[in-house]
């Protein structure tokens, strides 16, 4: 059985609020949270699974305020989230046919992939855009992919997410991510229900995050209603960089 320190549990607890307040705003807490559990020691797959329980949390709660702010229409995503949640589900299931090491070396890896996008990338603005797939298309195509992967693996999703809106579904950046956040909430119980079946998360520490979560997600819905998300962008690359070179560290 796992034991945390202070230092561990300061650390969980303060990487659950700030996942949070990022993934509110410009997606991509399991960027944080993930790392955050392997580094405190915690198993790769049982990281993974442990991280959707906190998850839901940030998720769920970012989904009700933009939903209450009149941002987002829930009821016209429900076709869209009971689509994530399945394929979300698929992915954790297959995760218990894959070795292991390759989470810790894929995921420094796409931490630096996820901080350059966004470090380089232009601000697509607040307004909406033509789009490029039909929303039938897109509901077929784009979210069981990144739901997918959201079950198989996960951070990073809710960038994805964000990024798929934009670039196919011609989102302004805010209606995006306000989007984004139901359909990252449904891949995110999805994939709990499918680590159930395969792994053994830590439900004291995942809640704990998960209480966390719902501070930092409040205060990042609301920072980004009034703001837009480029307010997030430096302290996302700063922090992805900084938890990729931890890990590759602790690999080499």
């Amino acid at each position: 059985m796992l034991e945390f320190g202070i230092d561990g549990l300061l650390l969980l607890l303060a990487a659950g609020f700030f996942a949070g307040f990022v993934d509110a705003i410009a997606g991509g807490g399991g960027l944080i949270t993930v790392p955050a559990l392997m580094i405190a020691g915690v198993p790769p797959v049982q990281a993974l699974a442990t991280n959707k329980i906190q998850g839901m949390f940030g998720s769920g709660t970012a989904a009700y305020s933009y939903s209450k702010s009149g941002l987002v229409d829930l009821k016209t995503q429900l076709g869209p989230a009971a689509l994530a949640f399945v394929a979300s589900l698929l992915g954790a299931l297959a995760v218990s046919i894959l070795p292991t090491d390759w989470i810790r070396l894929i995921l420094p890896v796409l931490l630096i992939g996820i901080a350059m996008f966004f470090a380089f990338r232009k601000d697509p603005g607040d307004m909406d855009r033509t789009a490029r797939m039909k929303p039938v298309l897109f509901t077929l195509t784009a979210v069981p992919f990144v739901a997918f992967y959201d079950g198989i693996l996960g951070p990073g999703a809710g960038s994805f997410y964000m990024i798929a809106f934009v670039a196919l579904g011609g989102y302004g950046i805010l209606k995006a991510t306000a989007h984004t956040k139901l359909l990252n909430f449904a891949s995110n119980v999805g994939g709990l229900a499918g680590f159930l079946l395969v792994a053994n998360p830590l439900w004291a520490i995942g809640l704990s995050m998960g209480l966390m979560q719902i501070l930092g997600a409040r205060l990042g819905a609301k920072m980004a209603m009034a703001k837009g998300a480029r307010l997030i962008r430096p302290l996302l690359v700063v922090t992805s960089v900084a938890l990729a070179a931890k890990l590759l560290w602790d690999v080499l």
